[in-house]
């Protein structure tokens, strides 16, 4: 591609967050819904003599917009490298500066990796005019997250669900959409203090539980998403260590489908809009935060 007399270009791009129905790190198969919480990905680019590589990334954090440009648990690795990988694939030799805001709480297990790869990726897209299908967008993001070490299977079930939307049930291992539904459904996200790193997880322990896993994959398979989740969430719980009482609270007052998601450490809740007041207010008595959003299909 070549510039207008070294014009300065733009794009701009959005992708959402995803809550787990079924965490693939134990099988390498999952399932995941998006949710109405957003990543923003602006990228200005500028034509350079020397290899597409000197592109910088900041992560914009907190309500006053301060800039983070790799501090840690914020590092900007996996933006900049889904900006050069665009570039790479197209031939352009570019330097620049990406740039993310987010809606999505980082390191709780939102998906807030998956976003901003997805997001970083058709914001490049969107400046150089080139697009790609939707699935080879998620691969590209998907390869990149593995590049930069923050992710085990890729999370191809989470950047699928974070592009496209609606729950999704793939095979992670080989990149395979397996199936995607649409469905409306409120969603409750509780939030402790803690971060969690999905990096950080422990792989033995998941891998131990694996087998109780497939039988959540088989209930997602069949449509039974409400007991997929829950059976996921309590599997993983006891496998790193989170706390169950919050999936039992819920439980307790009627909800059907609530669980860990990804490695925590936010919990997810399918909810009725009838269900959302009472477990707002059971869960808000338990400290920590409580968002509520819904399931985005687009």
């Amino acid at each position: 591609m070549e510039f207008m007399q070294s014009a300065t270009i733009h794009g701009h791009a959005v992708a959402n967050g995803a809550g787990t129905i079924v965490n693939a790190i134990a099988i390498w198969k999952g399932a995941a819904f998006g949710i109405d919480l957003e990543t923003t990905a602006d990228v200005e680019l500028d034509e350079c003599s020397g290899d597409s590589g000197g592109i910088t990334g900041i992560i914009e954090i907190g309500s006053d917009g301060a800039g983070d440009c790799g501090d840690v648990g914020y590092d900007t690795a996996l933006i900049t490298r889904c900006v050069t990988m665009v570039l790479d694939r197209f031939g352009c030799q570019c330097e620049g500066v990406v740039t993310t805001r987010s809606e999505i709480p980082i390191a709780r297990g939102l998906k807030s990796s998956s976003a901003a790869a997805n997001a970083a990726t058709l914001a490049t897209l969107n400046a150089i005019g080139e697009t790609l299908p939707p699935i080879e967008v998620v691969r590209m993001g998907v390869r990149a997250a593995l590049d930069v070490g923050v992710t085990i299977t890729g999370a191809f079930d989470d950047a699928c669900a974070s592009l496209l939307g609606g729950i999704v049930i793939t095979d992670n291992r080989n990149q395979e959409l397996v199936d995607r539904i649409e469905c409306d459904s409120r969603v409750l996200i509780y939030l402790p203090e803690e971060k969690a790193f999905t990096a950080d997880t422990d792989i033995a322990r998941s891998e131990a539980i694996a087998p109780l896993v497939e039988v959540a994959y088989q209930l997602a398979l069949a449509h039974d998403f409400e007991n997929a989740m829950t059976l996921n969430g309590l599997l993983y719980c006891a496998a790193l260590g989170f706390d169950t009482e919050v999936t039992m609270r819920a439980l307790e007052l009627g909800v059907s489908g609530v669980g860990l998601s990804g490695t925590g450490s936010a919990y997810t809740a399918l909810v009725g809009r009838d269900q959302v007041k009472e477990l707002t207010s059971c869960w808000s008595e338990m400290g920590g935060t409580v968002i509520e959003t819904k399931i985005v299909n687009r």
